[in-house]
């Protein structure tokens, strides 16, 4: 059974920092691309960031320069540190795990909000950021 456990959400004040972090278990890490989708009650859910296994990267412009995506593929986990954290950023934040063929397919698939091409998906974690 294939499980991605998220943690790390919370509470935290404009310009403040949490650190997410998405632990997958019961499938071949190193041949799935990983990363981040969030949803804001009402609204379709946004790709956030994604990492390959090569390392390649992934950001929706939203959080460029402000949010940084890493893997251990030894852990089988990847984390997601968020700086400068704005209201806006508000939502639930959901693991989501693509077995696709390449690093620009990831990338396609995260800039579209192609979440249902998604194979796997965790429970989701909330992130309240406060004005």
């Amino acid at each position: 059974e294939v499980q991605l456990v998220e943690s790390g959400g919370g509470l935290v004040q404009t310009g403040g920092s949490l650190r997410l972090s998405c632990a997958a278990s019961g499938l071949t890490f190193e041949n799935y691309a990983i990363g981040w989708f969030r949803r804001v009650p009402g609204k379709a859910r946004e790709g956030v960031s994604a990492v390959y296994s090569d390392g390649t990267t992934y950001y929706a412009d939203s959080v460029k320069g402000r949010f940084t995506i890493s893997r251990d593929n030894a852990k089988n986990t990847i984390y997601l540190q968020m700086n400068s954290l704005k209201p806006e950023d508000t939502a639930v934040y959901y693991c989501a795990a693509d077995r696709i063929l390449g690093p620009q397919d990831m990338i396609a698939v995260w800039r579209s909000n192609s979440y249902g091409t998604i194979d796997y998906w965790g429970q989701g974690t909330q992130v309240t950021v406060s004005s």
